[in-house]
């Protein structure tokens, strides 16, 4: 089995990072609508939803994060690995040096709050996510994908995010069923970007999982204008 890369409709979908964390319960209806999406892009995510197919949970077996290829590597040639490509779309205020970003500061969409970002012993404040995660993705079809294939989708910039290093490590491999944002307010692009790169790449979800995403779909704010 081979993925299929993803084509320009999912590398468009825009995301809007903004708000604090901890929102009072009366405000989400607000937070959320900062959030809003396309009537057009809710469409897609439901089809591509709709498409999935719905299996069980294959077992962890023979996975290992080398099955992925080599880490962050510079998969479009264009002389940066990915992590840094990833921190310099997504941080604002940058600074970079010979690829390298140095500090900027992120906007979190996990979690809501700003974090500042400064390369050295505290630079694991702020980390990339597959949102889609690796070990997630094995059990559900990429251990059946050529190496090529694997490496493709670990460092797809689609299915990447610079996020708040705690909750990130919370997560782990969880899919939609087991983790979400605690921002609940950027629950809906979360749930959109997850659908859309499984369907780009052909990978299945659990019964339970498929229901977290339907809920959180519904769940979303469609923007006027």
């Amino acid at each position: 089995m081979t993925s299929n890369r993803p084509g320009p409709w999912l590398l468009g979908l825009v995301v809007c990072v903004v708000v604090g964390a901890g929102a009072p319960a009366w405000s989400q209806a607000r937070v959320a609508a900062r959030y809003a999406v396309t009537a057009q892009d809710l469409a897609a995510g439901e089809a591509a939803l709709a498409s999935l197919a719905v299996r069980g949970r294959a077992p962890t077996t023979g996975y290992a994060r080398e099955r992925f290829g080599q880490a962050w590597a510079d998969v479009d040639r264009n002389g940066c690995d990915t992590r840094n490509d990833v921190l310099r779309r997504d941080l604002m205020q940058t600074v970079v040096q010979d690829c390298v970003v140095q500090r900027g500061t992120l906007d979190d969409p996990y979690t809501g709050a700003p974090i500042p970002f400064a390369r050295g012993p505290d630079s694991a404040a702020v980390q990339i996510d597959h949102v889609v995660a690796l070990s997630d993705a094995w059990q559900k079809g990429a251990q059946g994908w050529t190496p090529a294939a694997r490496e493709a989708f670990a460092n797809d910039p689609a299915n990447l995010l610079a996020v708040d290093g705690p909750a990130n490590q919370e997560k782990g491999a969880g899919d939609a069923a087991t983790w979400l944002p605690p921002n609940r307010g950027y629950r809906c692009v979360y749930a959109l970007r997850q659908v859309r790169v499984k369907a780009a790449y052909g990978l299945w979800v659990t019964a339970a999982e498929r229901d977290a995403l339907d809920r959180e779909l519904g769940r979303c704010v469609v923007g006027v204008g």
